[in-house]
């Protein structure tokens, strides 16, 4: 029994050492290990660069401070969005604009071709030379702005025509959508200018995807216009004063004879070849030197080409023309499209000046073109002929409400048709004043050959009255 004891005492006694002796050692080691890295610890880099930064912060925000508008870090979509915008602004300067492009002749726009490096340009008409100069213009820089008057389709949709082609369909048109239509209450004849996209693969027209200005004007001032055959007409009143030069005799002769008035309905009753075509250059003239505010728009119907040229060149004004191997349907189209852009005008309060040459040419085309009702006046002139041809020269009106449309128009006698006869006396009684030239001092040579007994005029606008 005592050695057993004596056994388990000394077992007991070998294990409490064995553990204080491992207790002792581990913690001598976790001292040697906490401070041995002390006393060899370096400074950290990452650590020093993270106070640097912490440091450099506050800067960072002060300079925040003084410039909030350039953000510190900008997002990709912010980026995209300024490089639209200052491309944008560069279109609204004037610098990529359809109408530049449009207004060039077909020898510029080759050089122009060539220059935009475009391949197999040769042989294409004008309006397919713009068309790919557009659209390799559109894909280098993105957008474009374009301008025209529109023309809105039975189908609901519409294009900008362009008036340096007379407002002719080219390919180079801008497509506007139904939808746009109703939601700024376009009507035709209206001059839209906004910024345009290319045509896609489907597609055959550039579309017009924002809409920038209307009539020259923002496109809030549509709600505040009212429509043109609910304004207020009464006889002129502001004369247009058509003295320029002491050299220019014509305009003097007719101020004194037959003065006219900003919303006048004037026909200038005339043989051929009685100087009635110079006259009316002469008188775009007058108004654009003394009036510069007027718009002036000189319409041939049925002209000459080389008449058309003559009349670009000697004169400031817009020319729309069509020349007389146009189909009667051309005719048409163009005297609606300048008179509808006329009443727009006038709805913003323009004062808008027709110069029409001639509306006997517009009478015969009417009549060919209308379809026959069965009632047949003398010359072949359909009863419901001259209906239309009425509607364009009574148009002519000045606004009470501010802004006036002038008509001059010219209508042909002594030809030997019948039909111009009966033409003239439908128009004689709607006029407000009458120029007549005589036959007779064109073959003495005197000009301007204006018999002054046959002058009449009602509700004269130069009388002290009305002056």
């Amino acid at each position: 029994m005592a050695k057993t004891a004596s056994r388990t005492a000394s077992r007991t006694a070998s294990r409490t050492a064995s553990k204080t002796a491992s207790k002792t050692a581990s913690k001598k080691t976790a001292k040697k290990t906490a401070r041995k890295p002390t006393r060899k610890r370096k400074p950290d880099p990452v650590e020093e660069a993270v106070v640097e930064v912490a440091e450099a912060a506050p800067d960072a925000q002060a300079v925040e401070e003084n410039a909030p508008v350039t953000p510190a870090a900008p997002s990709d979509t912010e980026q995209l969005d300024e490089e639209l915008q200052a491309k944008y602004e560069k279109v609204k300067k004037g610098e990529l604009h359809i109408t530049d492009l449009q207004k060039m002749t077909v020898a510029e726009l080759h050089s122009l071709a060539k220059a935009e490096g475009l391949i197999e340009y040769t042989g294409l008409k004008k309006q397919e030379l713009v068309f790919q100069i557009l659209r390799a213009r559109i894909n280098k820089d993105g957008l474009m702005y374009g301008e025209g008057v529109l023309e809105i389709l039975p189908d609901g949709f519409g294009f900008l025509r362009s008036p340096d082609y007379d407002y002719l369909p080219s390919p180079d048109d801008i497509y506007v959508s139904p939808s746009q239509i109703r939601r700024f209450g376009l009507k035709q004849g209206t001059i839209i200018a906004g910024q345009i996209r290319p045509p896609k693969e489907s597609e055959r027209y550039f579309a017009l995807l924002r809409v920038e200005a209307v009539n020259y004007e923002t496109p809030d001032r549509l709600a505040e216009t009212i429509t043109f055959e609910d304004l207020t007409p009464y006889h002129p009143e502001r004369r247009i004063f058509l003295e320029t030069t002491p050299e220019e005799i014509n305009m003097r002769v007719v101020n004194l004879v037959t003065p006219i008035g900003f919303g006048q309905r004037m026909l200038i009753v005339a043989p051929p070849r009685t100087g009635k075509t110079v006259l009316l250059q002469k008188i775009a003239n007058a108004v654009s030197a003394n009036h510069p505010d007027a718009y002036v728009i000189i319409l041939l119907i049925d002209e000459r080409p080389e008449e058309v040229t003559e009349m670009r060149r000697e004169t400031t004004a817009e020319v729309i023309s069509s020349t007389f191997d146009e189909p009667a349907s051309r005719h048409i189209q163009i005297a609606e499209m300048v008179i509808e852009k006329a009443k727009r005008m006038v709805e913003f309060k323009k004062d808008v000046v027709i110069l029409l040459d001639s509306i006997t040419r517009l009478g015969r085309a009417y009549n060919a073109e209308m379809p026959h009702s069965g009632r047949i006046m003398t010359g072949g002139v359909d009863a419901n002929a001259l209906q239309k041809p009425k509607r364009f020269f009574g148009a002519a009106r000045k606004i009470e409400e501010g802004g006036s449309l002038t008509i001059i128009g010219t209508a042909l006698i002594e030809t030997g048709s019948k039909m111009d006869e009966v033409i003239f006396e439908e128009f004689k009684g709607t006029g407000n004043s009458e120029l007549h030239l005589d036959r007779r001092l064109v073959d003495r040579r005197v000009w301007p050959a204006i018999d002054i007994s046959r002058a009449r005029e009602r509700k004269s606008c130069c009388s002290p009255a009305r002056s």
